[in-house]
């Protein structure tokens, strides 16, 4: 069995298999009719499986080791790239990456969270989880893309923020605090999207936008199930209870208010075709971009100050 398959994706899987296994033997027995009928079989049972997943089960596929990372998308979607370096304090962090780009004719300031692929490469990326100078060297590309009048892309994918005792020595929480604050009042538009895992201010620290969008099969809360879990029932074998309890899917952060878009995946999670989710993703920045782009400065700060201010507003 293939690597990387997921518990609910079994039987799917299973289903292909004999499929492949059946082919092997199409030139010496009349069995194209049966092959064709497990092919429609497959695709059914895919439509069945994907349209009905469970909250836990869209973390998994956010999770999913061969999905497209932000500098898979940036090689994809954009040209010309040039990787910026720094926070001007401390170092690099591998964690976020950033840099000046082009989407077709358009200017922009790419900037996210970036993890790796192998043991090797995620030691070097931190996992995707961000150091303060991570989250300083942002806001230095972000200042520097308001000076050139450049619209700013964001690329959220990680399971947090650094949580070591060296990153609080540094001044984790305030480094997010401030992207928050500065972010709030930068006078470009910026474009915030959910490419993977969205967890708590590691996310928010490049997550304040003028429109947030979200890919199908990722998530962003506050906290990820696993250690909402470890807190409310000191274990966590609740993980599935508390994403349940969280509503933390495109869906549920849509009804809420909280996320503008949700762009389509391939049927099988963005993984099963990477050019695909590419064009897709691409077609729908170039959109919002379009749009925002035609605002003036003062109304595209007031209008991000208000969509962030009424955002958690109920009446009972």
């Amino acid at each position: 069995m293939a690597k990387n398959i997921l518990d609910f994706e079994k039987p799917i899987i299973e289903l292909e298999n004999k499929i492949d296994e059946m082919r092997k033997y199409e030139g010496q027995l009349d069995i194209s009719k049966e092959i064709q009928t497990l092919e429609q079989k497959v695709i059914d049972l895919k439509k069945s499986v994907y349209d009905n997943l469970t909250r836990w089960q869209r973390v998994q596929l956010a999770r999913h080791p061969e999905r497209p990372y932000t500098l898979d998308y940036i090689y994809m979607i954009t040209d010309n790239f040039l990787e910026l370096h720094g926070d001007r304090l401390f170092k690099d962090d591998k964690a976020i990456v950033g840099g000046f780009a082009k989407i077709d004719d358009q200017k922009v300031m790419v900037i996210g969270h970036q993890k790796g692929r192998d043991t090797k490469s995620n030691l070097y990326r931190n996992f995707g989880m961000a150091n303060p100078e991570g989250y300083r060297k942002a806001l230095r590309l972000m200042k520097l893309a308001e000076k050139y009048k450049i619209p700013i892309i964001t690329m959220i994918d990680t399971p947090g923020a650094y949580p070591g005792l060296e990153a609080e020595e540094r001044g984790q929480a305030e480094a997010i605090a401030k992207n928050l604050f500065e972010m709030s009042r930068i006078k470009v538009p910026i474009i915030v999207t959910i490419i993977g895992e969205g967890a708590s201010g590691g996310a928010l620290g490049i997550g304040v936008g003028d429109r947030i969008l979200m890919l199908q099969n990722t998530w962003y809360s506050v906290i990820s199930p696993e250690s909402c879990s470890s807190i409310l029932w000191r274990s966590w074998e609740y993980k599935e209870t508390a994403a349940e309890a969280l509503k933390l899917t495109a869906e549920d952060l849509l009804a809420q208010g909280i996320i503008d878009r949700i762009i389509p995946e391939p049927l099988g999670g963005a993984h099963k075709d990477h050019p695909l989710i590419a064009a897709t993703l691409k077609a729908a920045l170039k959109q919002e971009l379009e749009t925002l782009i035609k605002i003036k400065p003062d109304k595209l700060v007031q209008s991000r100050l208000e969509k962030f201010a009424g955002m958690g507003a109920y009446s009972e």
